[in-house]
């Protein structure tokens, strides 16, 4: 069977739109089918099963803001940018950093790994009226306006601040609106790539924790909702304050489906565990004496006795209080010996709690203690330690803080995505535990490259954007953790892309004329564009952007073999997930080359239709379908 894939299909990236509405009429379709006709909704019928007929419409509790519906819109939109890769990439890399607008590259990611993301942590800007963000200020541009908002950069390579980041002033009269716009469709994307275990953890502070939550609710569900944690980030109160002195921020989380994310226990402490002790050489070990009483209110009447000690001294429990037990099952513990009753036998009777029998870690509190989880102060210091004493980023997160989420919410070969990357923290305390424990997590982390000010430290440092950082960064851990553990790190590496215009021409259904329309027609002879700039192979960008395509990820490009000559034409083969391979082939098509595809047998073969030249092109092409799609062949052809 054969598969002939459209321009205007590679040109953009997958509608996500589209397959969470698929997901949708799919769930209707299997719990109320009669609500279904021909993939219409009856809306009526659906309110009158939910037993909604009677709400008035105009009346229901949601969150609205002023430019929610273009909000909206942003979600819907589909993409005509890439990511390409770093010329000096390594050959293999399991991670990531992605240079590019945030909202454009979860755009660009929804294809290669839609569902495949066990969490995400961002520090998104908190909105104090200081801090600037992205956000689009006209819904209503054109695509070519579109391409040079997201991707066009000054003479000096950077992105221009002035037109993208703009300072949201809380005297704006849409201060909060703005933000809410600015994070709906980023959480929106953000939820698509989540594990349906997946979870996401957001750094946030008072300005805008309120609507935060609601808009959590809106996307993610208010049953998904997990709870809020406190950080303290400070461990010393600021006496020069108005009113109260803040120490804490706060982490929103949400599960992509709560009932089945179930955390991770935290490793218990050394001091937890030295509560127990064996004072009466056990051989079942370590113990330590709990309390054998409970509230009074709620007992039995068999758990209201007078007890009596193995050397005949009575006990009784406090006033308002009952045994734990009734009599019979106390004198079962005291024959066990599951009760101590002090050294010299006249304590009040403790159950003895062995170490054995409690849980191998501990759950976890809503309340993040600076000394469990590190400070501002902390985080400063670490990154001061990497930048050779200087301090290039002013407000990132400590490891520390970071590890937390990470022990619990990912296993060993978790995907883990920052797309508000800033300093690099997350890419840090991932490659750090992969150390630690022998992992394979890997990390995607998306910065845009910000301009720093000139007057900045970092700037005085060599560094142009906060992306500058965030690399500098991520290098500067891996070359320090190759140095200290060379036996496990051999491989350890980071892949850099930017967020760039599809290698491929776009097609654009918007022209007005005809002498447009032919002008169209005339580009697509041939599907690539010409010209690429030549900071990276153009085949390999353009393999990097198939392979995106195709759902195998940008770091597919590094599961691609050394490229072989095949009947005197370069081949591309990728290892699929089911372990099938895919060709890829951009040089001039010959027959000998048929002839190899079809003794070889892969799973898929990608070429270009400029691969088909000369006065027989078309021939070549329709051979090669009909000869690829033979009974007993079945190899997929696309022909971009």
């Amino acid at each position: 069977m054969t598969n002939t894939a459209h321009l205007t299909e590679l040109g953009h990236s997958p509608d996500a739109l589209a397959q969470r509405q698929a997901d949708l009429l799919a769930l209707l379709r299997q719990t109320a089918p009669e609500v279904l006709s021909d993939n219409q909704i009856n809306i009526e019928k659906l309110k009158e099963l939910l037993g909604q007929e009677r709400i008035a419409p105009a009346e229901h509790y949601e969150l609205n803001w002023a430019g929610k519906t273009e909000a909206r819109r942003e979600i819907q939109k589909t993409s005509s940018h890439t990511l390409r890769p770093d010329a000096n990439n390594p050959a293999h890399a399991q991670h990531m950093l992605i240079e590019g607008e945030n909202l454009e590259v979860l755009r660009v990611l929804q294809k290669s790994y839609y569902g495949k993301v066990k969490m995400i942590y961002i520090d998104p800007p908190y909105n104090t009226g200081n801090d600037s963000f992205v956000y689009p200020d006209d819904y209503s541009e054109t695509l070519d306006e579109y391409q040079k908002r997201t991707g066009e950069k000054s003479a000096e390579g950077y992105l221009n601040k002035q037109s993208l980041w703009k300072k949201n002033s809380k005297e704006s009269g849409q201060y909060h609106s703005a933000w809410l716009s600015m994070m709906y469709p980023r959480l929106y994307l953000a939820r698509n790539l989540l594990r349906d275990d997946g979870v996401i953890f957001i750094s946030i502070d008072d300005n805008e924790a309120a609507n935060l939550k609601l808009l959590c609710d809106e996307i993610f569900g208010g049953e998904n909702f997990v709870d809020v944690v406190i950080w303290e980030k400070r461990y010393s109160p600021q006496n020069a304050v108005q009113w109260f002195s803040e120490v804490h921020d706060y982490v929103i989380v949400y599960a992509k489906n709560k009932l089945n994310w179930q955390p991770n226990l935290l490793e218990r402490t050394e001091e937890m565990n030295a509560r127990y002790r064996n004072l009466d050489n056990d051989p079942r070990g370590d113990w330590k004496p709990v309390d054998s009483t409970a509230q009074g209110g709620h007992g039995t009447a068999g758990q209201f006795y007078t007890f009596t000690a193995p050397n005949g001294k009575q006990h009784n429990p406090p006033s308002g209080r009952c045994w734990l037990y009734t009599h019979e099952v106390m004198q079962k513990m005291v024959a066990d010996n599951r009760i101590w009753f002090g050294a010299d036998g006249n304590n009040m009777p403790a159950i003895k709690r062995f170490i054995t029998e409690v849980k191998q870690g501990m759950a976890c509190k809503t309340l993040w203690r600076y000394e469990e989880v590190g400070h501002n102060q902390e985080a400063k210091k670490e990154i001061k330690e990497l930048f050779d004493d200087t301090t290039p980023f002013e407000t990132p997160k400590p490891t520390r803080l970071i590890n937390r989420m990470l022990q619990l919410a990912t296993s060993n070969d978790s995907v883990v995505l920052d797309f508000f990357a800033g300093s690099g923290t997350t890419a840090h305390s991932v490659i750090e535990l992969n150390v630690k424990d022998g992992g394979n997590r890997q990390c995607i982390s998306v910065q845009m490259p910000e301009v720093l000010d000139e007057t900045s430290e970092a700037y005085k440092a060599g560094y142009r954007t906060i992306a500058d950082i965030t690399r500098a960064r991520i290098d500067k851990v891996i070359a320090k953790l190759k140095a200290e553990h060379p036996d496990k790190t051999a491989d350890l590496a980071c892949a850099h892309f930017t967020l760039a215009p599809s290698n491929f021409k776009v097609w654009r259904g918007d022209v007005g004329s005809a002498d447009a329309l032919r002008e169209q027609l005339a580009l697509f002879q041939s599907a690539e564009k010409a010209g690429q700039p030549q900071a990276t192979d153009a085949q390999t960008a353009m393999l990097t952007e198939l392979l995106l395509k195709h759902g195998l990820g940008a770091l597919g490009v590094h599961a691609v073999s050394a490229p072989k000559q095949v009947a005197g034409v370069t081949v591309h083969r990728v290892l699929m997930p089911d372990d099938k391979a895919m060709w890829l082939c951009f040089d001039t098509y010959t027959d000998a080359l048929k002839d190899e595809i079809v003794k070889a047998q892969p799973a898929q073969v990608v070429m270009l239709n400029s691969c088909f030249v000369g006065d027989k092109a078309d021939e070549q092409l329709s051979n090669l379908q009909l000869e690829l799609g033979a009974p007993g062949r079945d190899i997929g052809l696309t022909v971009i």
